[in-house]
């Protein structure tokens, strides 16, 4: 993995696959051209993500920008799309409101993987792809049939990977997942290169510390960060009064605590809240690129200009003094 150079910001494109909420063709298109006229060159997809939609969309306005192929794309496999055709296309399905007439279903097969990516490329108007993630493996996103599912896996779906980066077809193979303890089972079977770990390892969650990212570094394995602020409290804070989420639902009342904590540590030393969530992983040396989700210019703008804020020693010795951040955790210098 560590031939590919993702930059430390990316684009997650989860966003315009309409997730949540519907945006038009053009809203999506010109996020997309501002991120790329800025020097954003790492997208982040899945079939998944507005049923092709995201695919279709990110496919359509790199075929103009980078007609060359240099953007480094990943996507993933795991998510079969299947067709729909009498699905109310307005409403939200999945997550998603979506004019396609699909919706996913989990098939981590050894068919369904090589499918999954033909599939992937044609939406995505490329002859390749860079990093192709498994989408959603592991007991999080399983519960009680996760065994079922790794057993699908490992008996096949791994092999469709291992024989598409063996062919060049791919340059990494890794996992896309929240949880770390399907990256720890998935690293004793299979010689991945990357994992897009959303939530895990953040300025409010650092217990990959324990395990994961010590193993990372050891078996030069990449971490993209996903989900930089689990949800968007990270982003939003707590104080304004509105609805924040923290890990896709409503927030307990010590994570609250903990942002509010952070929120008096930065208004101490003139840092935004989001500036901290940005850079505090990157700091990690197994952490190779952070993509959070982009759903409009004033989101990328924000997400460049906190990427840029200096933030003093004194804030990060601050967090590690009042028990807000892992005191094992590196931090930015």
């Amino acid at each position: 993995m560590m031939r590919l150079d993702p930059g430390r910001l990316g684009f997650g494109a989860a966003a315009i696959g309409n997730l949540y909420r519907a945006i038009p063709d053009a809203a999506a298109y010109d996020v997309i051209e501002r991120a790329w006229g800025v020097g954003l060159r790492h997208f982040d997809t899945a079939p998944h993500y507005g049923f092709g939609l995201s695919e279709k969309r990110l496919g359509d306005a790199l075929s103009a920008l980078d007609p060359g192929g240099s953007a480094i794309i990943s996507t993933k496999v795991g998510r079969r799309l299947d067709p729909v055709p009498d699905a109310d296309l307005a409403r939200l399905r999945q997550g998603f409101v979506s004019p396609e007439p699909y919706e996913s279903r989990f098939d981590y097969g050894y068919d369904a993987v090589m499918r999954s990516h033909e599939a992937s490329l044609k939406r995505l108007r490329r002859d390749h792809v860079d990093i192709l993630y498994v989408h959603d493996i592991g007991r999080f996103a399983h519960g009680d049939a996760h065994d079922a599912r790794m057993r699908e896996l490992l008996d096949g779906g791994l092999r469709a990977l291992e024989e598409l980066r063996r062919d060049g077809i791919v340059k990494a193979i890794g996992l896309g997942v929240n949880e770390t303890a399907v990256c720890l089972d998935i690293m004793a079977h299979a010689d991945i290169d990357i994992i897009l770990l959303a939530g895990r390892y953040t300025l409010l969650e650092q217990a990959a510390l324990d395990d994961l990212l010590p193993l990372c570094v050891k078996r030069n394995v990449g971490i993209v960060v996903g989900g930089p602020f689990n949800s968007g409290i990270l982003a939003q804070g707590v104080r304004h009064g509105g609805p924040v989420h923290y890990d896709y639902g409503d927030p307990p009342a010590a994570i609250i605590d903990r942002v509010r904590r952070m929120e008096l540590q930065c208004d101490r030393f003139d840092v935004a809240l989001g500036a901290a969530a940005l850079q505090f992983p990157l700091a990690h040396p197994a952490v190779v690129s952070i993509i959070p989700g982009i759903a409009s210019p004033p989101h990328l703008d924000s997400a460049l200009a906190w990427m840029e804020m200096p933030i003093p020693a004194d804030f990060w010795r601050a967090l590690r003094d009042d028990g807000l951040i892992d005191a094992r955790a590196p931090v930015p210098d």
